[in-house]
């Protein structure tokens, strides 16, 4: 275990590194100037100078990258052009409301999905599931910024019982909740089919079968704990990347949350923004990640980390 976490620990670190790494240059190759949105519509050449040197925009690429790196090890990751504050300060105050849309859609997704996909499983090849298969396919299908309208128009516009925008209640989650969830139930659910199929359909379940056990307990605590590797994967991955911002059903809601964060850092070249933003979300998704391996001993004995058995 030891050498396992430290092993993965160094590979995050390395990931978390060359991913600042390419997104530092990548911006600073983007067409647009950081002082020309920052400074005021009337500002002159030379004010556009000022504001260049007070940030170092006027060094060399490199220069840049060796600030950047020394600034990185003691933790200060810059001011925001647009916020004129700490750029990690701005990240973290938003960080919870992005992380309570996550927690709250992924929460949805399994509550529902897992049940859903071992309905369908049982009953694999019937119409009642060829309809509920169409569904999960409509649902995958739908792009999240046309079912957050629609939801907005009929819960927020024609049938006014949820806020169309922000985070004033916690009735106001209810709306972004769902939209994400929903691409996510669609995936997650015919995961669950697809692996609750296989191991019913698995040999020794057959056995079990032939001595008597009940179908539920089949289906329950045999099938459903086979197949709980791949729908851990695939949870956790959704999570992770649910945790770097669902940027459209974020600005479609008004959500105060890194999504929308970086679309505005974006449009104001605002590089301490984003840089930070960037260094936020990969480390919240590696650590999960890693949570979900370590957690695989947990679900299938067989598994050691590192090694099968």
């Amino acid at each position: 275990m030891p050498k396992y976490l430290a092993r993965r620990l160094g590979q995050s670190v390395l990931t978390v590194f060359l991913t600042l790494t390419t997104v530092f240059l990548l911006v600073r190759m983007a067409p647009g100037d950081p002082a020309a949105a920052y400074a005021a519509p009337n500002a002159t050449t030379a004010d556009l100078a000022r504001i260049r040197a007070q940030f170092g925009l006027d060094q060399p690429l490199f220069t840049q990258y060796g600030i950047f790196l020394r600034d990185l090890f003691t933790g200060d990751l810059g001011t925001s052009y647009s916020f004129h504050a700490p750029a990690l300060d701005v990240v973290l105050e938003r960080m919870p409301y992005t992380i309570t849309l996550a927690v709250s859609a992924i929460t949805v997704t399994a509550v529902v999905a897992v049940p859903l996909g071992v309905w369908m499983a049982r009953r694999a090849d019937s119409k009642r599931e060829l309809g509920a298969n169409v569904l999960t396919i409509t649902g995958q299908s739908m792009p999240d910024f046309w079912t957050g309208v629609m939801l907005l128009t009929v819960f927020a516009v024609l049938l006014p019982v949820l806020p169309a925008s922000g985070f004033t209640s916690w009735s106001g989650l209810v709306l972004p909740t769902v939209t994400v969830a929903i691409l996510q139930l669609a995936l997650i659910s015919r995961l669950v089919r697809r692996e609750m199929t296989t191991a019913l359909n698995s040999p020794y379940i057959t056995v079990a079968r032939s001595r008597g056990f009940s179908e539920s307990v089949l289906t329950w605590r045999y099938a459903l704990a086979n197949s709980g590797v791949p729908l851990l994967t695939a949870l956790g991955t959704r999570f992770a990347a649910l945790l770097n911002g669902v940027v459209v059903v974020e600005v479609v809601f008004g959500w105060p949350g890194v999504g929308s964060l970086v679309v505005r850092a974006l449009e104001t070249r605002d590089y301490p923004l984003i840089q930070a933003t960037v260094l936020v979300t990969a480390v919240l998704a590696i650590l999960v990640q890693l949570l979900v391996d370590l957690a695989y001993p947990l679900l299938d004995p067989r598994v050691r980390l590192g090694k099968a058995a």
